[in-house]
């Protein structure tokens, strides 16, 4: 078993259950997760026979950087995972911090219309060491802190959900990573059934829709999941989402021409969002050679914006990152199989 695939308490479990101090764990991790070890011959304060025995049980093995692509405040790196699978993270560089897009799973089956991650499905999930890599991979590259996560790289996390929970006990540990709750966001494309779960999380992590289009006939047009869990079913488990936790939700809306971005689409969602607690994150689309969609014009993002704003939406236009790398989410990863 990979070592960056347990949670503290797990390894205080394991140290206990081979008659050792449970403190052991603490300095475990904090070899691993404050000093960077890579090797545990290195970890001097843990005796030699218990050296030996993690040498047997545990493996400390990395990420195989690809390849990166480089452009202004973005670095997006291609992954090779120990199956010879690959993934993709992406480093955003904002005025508050560094966030990283964490991939979660190999491929993804949700087929939204517009996502070159759909188009290769799923693979397999990821192990939460495989989660966990991608952070300290980056960190040791760049010779950064990265203070935010998003769960929005190539697949769906709640397909994922208890490698993604435990992940993210994982990084959110004050021995570990230390990244707040708060810093942490996870976007769904809608399963109902897991954002209910979700709810009874006791950690304050940020949950994001993906939600894409005002009403049901577009939306499943865009994402196929709308069949199976419709915009009422959705909206009416955000507002319970909302009662439970008191969070805020994030509705996520990719802007693509003629399709999502008329002012008539803006003012039914307008309608749709009356009175959540949400705000609305308008994503300009980075276009692929593999999708007929094409990117808004500004000044219609902007129209979109400003009816949002007049009908008392709380709406932002994230910043465009990119525009010189493969940014796409999965645009990396299937532009290398296609010329490999």
């Amino acid at each position: 078993m990979n070592i960056y695939d347990y949670t503290l308490s797990e390894l205080k479990e394991y140290f206990k259950s081979n008659n050792e101090k449970e403190f052991k764990a603490i300095q475990l991790y904090e070899w691993l997760y404050k000093k960077r070890v890579n090797n545990f011959k290195e970890m001097t304060n843990i005796k030699k026979e218990i050296i030996k025995k993690l040498e047997q049980d545990f493996e400390i093995t990395k990420l195989n950087i690809i390849t990166k692509q480089i452009d202004t405040d973005v670095c997006k790196y291609l992954f090779k995972l120990k199956d010879g699978n690959k993934i993709e993270a992406v480093l955003m560089k904002h005025d508050y911090g560094n966030s990283l897009c964490v991939s979660t799973q190999v491929g993804c089956n949700m087929s939204c219309a517009f996502c070159e991650s759909g188009r290769l499905k799923k693979v397999r999930n990821l192990n939460s060491y495989e989660m966990v890599l991608q952070i300290l991979q980056v960190e040791e590259d760049l010779n950064i802190r990265i203070s935010h996560i998003v769960l929005m790289g190539i697949g769906e996390p709640f397909d994922n959900y208890e490698n993604v929970i435990k992940f993210i006990d994982i990084i959110n540990d004050p021995k570990g990573i230390d990244i707040g709750a708060r810093h942490i966001t996870v976007s769904t494309s809608g399963l109902v059934n897991k954002i209910e779960e979700f709810a009874n999380n006791p950690k304050q992590v940020n949950l994001a829709i993906s939600l894409h289009a005002p009403n049901n006939e577009l939306r499943s047009k865009l994402m196929p999941v709308n069949k199976a869990y419709p915009i009422e079913k959705l909206i009416t488990a955000v507002k319970e989402y909302i009662r439970k936790t008191n969070r805020r939700v994030t509705f996520e809306y990719i802007m693509l021409k003629d399709i999502n971005d008329t002012e008539k689409c803006a003012q039914e969602l307008a309608q749709l969002l009356k009175g959540i607690n949400c705000y609305v994150n308008l994503i300009p689309y980075n276009e692929t050679s593999h999708t007929k969609y094409k990117k808004s014009e500004k000044n219609q993002i902007m129209r979109f914006y400003d009816i949002l704003k007049k009908n008392n939406i709380n709406v932002t236009i994230r910043k465009e990152f990119g525009s010189k790398v493969n940014a796409a989410c999965g645009q990396l990863r299937s532009n290398y199989e296609e010329v490999k």
